[in-house]
């Protein structure tokens, strides 16, 4: 898989959820694919390039343009049926609650 660009992003952890915020400005909430693979929460898309206008040419590109691939490795076990994605203001965020068993629980072990 070729790739142009890497979005930035935050791994947040509470005791009942993960929540990823990824920096993809300039993106079609279609284009973009959100995929769990066994442990690893998979984000990937593709922002276009923009139209150049009639007789209008570039002197500098500093934005990122074309696919973009972002794979990172949960610390926890997560509800895959109730994960939810919001974009807003070029930010992805999603929230993947912990499966109940993997929710932080003292459990105290007796010594025989």
């Amino acid at each position: 898989m070729e790739v142009d660009w890497n979005p930035q992003l935050d791994l947040l952890e509470s005791d009942d959820k993960i929540t990823v915020k990824a920096e993809v400005p300039g993106i079609e909430p279609k284009d973009i694919d959100i995929s769990i693979d066994r442990d690893m929460l998979v984000i990937k898309g593709e922002k276009k390039h923009e139209k150049e206008e009639s007789g209008e040419r570039y002197h500098r590109v500093e934005r990122s343009f074309g696919s973009f691939y972002r794979a990172v490795r949960l610390p926890g076990e997560v509800d895959r049926d109730k994960i939810d994605a919001k974009y807003t203001n070029g930010v992805l965020d999603i929230t993947l609650p912990k499966v109940e068993a993997d929710r932080k629980k003292i459990t105290h072990v007796k010594v025989h």
